[in-house]
């Protein structure tokens, strides 16, 4: 797979040269089936915008959006072909890499886009659960297939947590146990968990969150992937659809609110004042976080990424040991320049 990698970037410097000497010709509307990693929800709208205002099509791209069900699923779907692209939590695509040493087709990561992990601990504050130690003893619950359970093992191990009761329940549920006192704390996305506490009544102050990122877990987040097939086939459609998104996600973070009418264009029941606070919080919490910042919009560090393939080996379980080398590539990002998309820091 790495040498695969290594090929993709003699290939793509090839391509760029041919669509500097043909750029009318490079794309005749390329088809491409894209899956979210979940429902329309706000931070949807960093993909639907490019979809929106004609930016794929003006790459020469007929992009398809879906829903999806989760990020294992994605992953899944793109490695069957079924879809050709998608956005997954990148422990996710990791942890298919380790299970499936030798499918032929496992997705690689083309562009950082949730720098930090979603991943977090809720909980009420009348549980007297403060802090990751008071976490202790305690009976937790989250779907068998949630990242941020299944990444639990790292947060605890980097909060000195030796043990946690689990309980099992289908998502919609599990807020709702938290809440009846079922179980004392959650895992989930912060952007997600704290919306839907909050519409199962729950006041803002009495919520409290302990995010993976701010507590000794620096896991990158979600990430999009495409299937090895279309990188090596099309490279150059890869790369103009990033270049795509990135100018749609751009516009998105710099004016939130107006994009939630891409999100409402496809599912016409959603809240839309919800969906405007989760598309803020997602940016502000794991795309244009002081992590991104600092390593920039859509590149990964070498030295985390290699640090979160051996965690996740460790904590998933899996068959073989993760190599960074071969979920990752960067040859097929866009320019600099093009890449400069975060919104000011907010002082």
């Amino acid at each position: 797979m790495t040498s695969f990698l290594a090929s993709i970037k003699r290939r793509t410097l090839l391509a760029a040269a041919t669509l500097a000497a043909a750029p009318t010709l490079a794309f005749a509307q390329t088809p491409i089936k894209f899956q979210l990693d979940w429902r329309f929800e706000g931070p949807a709208a960093l993909f639907l915008a490019s979809a929106a205002k004609g930016y794929y099509k003006a790459a020469g791209l007929d992009v398809t959006i879906d829903a999806g069900n989760g990020s294992g699923g994605t992953v899944t779907r793109v490695a069957s072909g079924t879809y050709d692209m998608g956005f997954a939590d990148l422990a996710a695509l990791m942890e298919f890499h380790a299970n499936n040493p030798d499918a032929p087709n496992k997705p690689v990561a083309v562009m950082m886009v949730y720098n930090n992990t979603p991943a977090a601990v809720l909980t009420l504050k009348k549980n007297g659960i403060s802090k990751p130690k008071d976490l202790e003893g305690r009976k937790l619950g989250a779907p068998g297939f949630d990242a941020g359970r299944k990444a639990f093992p790292i947060f605890a191990r980097a909060n000195g947590i030796n043990s946690v009761a689990w309980t099992s329940m289908d998502p919609p549920l599990r807020e709702t146990m938290l809440v009846r006192g079922d179980i004392e704390a959650i895992t989930g996305f912060s952007f997600t968990s704290i919306l839907n506490l909050e519409a199962r009544g729950v006041k803002a102050e009495d919520i409290v969150v302990m995010p993976y990122a701010d507590h000794g877990v620096k896991l990158y987040g979600n990430v999009i992937i495409a299937t090895p097939k279309m990188i090596r086939e099309n490279p150059q459609a890869v790369r103009a659809f990033l270049s795509a998104f990135a100018k749609g996600a751009k516009e998105v973070m710099a004016n939130p609110d107006p994009a939630i009418d891409y999100v409402k264009a496809r599912d016409g029941i959603i809240n839309v004042d919800l969906e405007k606070r989760r598309l803020r919080m997602a940016i502000d919490a794991v795309v244009a976080s002081a992590d991104a910042r600092a390593e920039g919009f859509g590149v990964v560090n070498p030295g985390r990424l290699a640090l979160m393939a051996s965690q996740v080996s460790d904590a998933f379980g899996t068959k073989t040991r993760v190599d960074p080398n071969a979920v990752w590539t960067d040859a097929l990002l866009p320019p600099k320049a093009e890449l400069n998309i975060l919104p000011p820091a907010r002082r």
